[in-house]
């Protein structure tokens, strides 16, 4: 969208910042290559049927922070990024309830591309409650 001012210069309109409560901002992600070494090297891994599910529980006092790999094998590019978007949403819907201090990487089976939203929920909280990621 732009604006055309009366000097014929167009300029795009000013959007005003977008307020969700429930989004997943960016700074709540892991995307460096070196954060995903470390939990692969460090962390604990939980696997289940669609997901496996890789925890580091460190020492800082911030919210949790999770990244997301699919690989190839879940499928072409369409169907990765369906299943990123899945894994994004559930791990949104449960931020508040996770622990402080705990980065997550969930990577994705290429079964987690058949598979229904409710089984992916029931292994993400499953998985969740196995790492004890979650707030009592």
């Amino acid at each position: 969208m732009r604006e055309e001012r009366r000097t014929g210069e167009t300029r795009p309109l000013a959007r005003p910042p977008s307020v969700h409560p429930q989004r997943f901002p960016k700074s709540a992600r892991l995307a460096r290559s070196a954060e995903f070494r470390k939990i692969k090297n460090e962390g604990e891994s939980f696997h289940g049927k669609f997901i496996v599910l890789s925890v580091l529980k460190t020492s800082q006092v911030e919210p949790a922070r999770a990244g997301f790999i699919t690989s190839r094998r879940v499928g072409g590019a369409v169907e990765r990024n369906h299943v990123r978007r899945r894994l994004r949403e559930l791990v949104r819907l449960t931020r508040r309830k996770l622990r402080e201090g705990v980065w997550l990487v969930l990577i994705a089976r290429a079964a987690a591309r058949e598979a229904s939203w409710h089984a992916l929920h029931d292994e993400w909280l499953a998985l969740a409650e196995r790492a004890s990621i979650l707030n009592a």
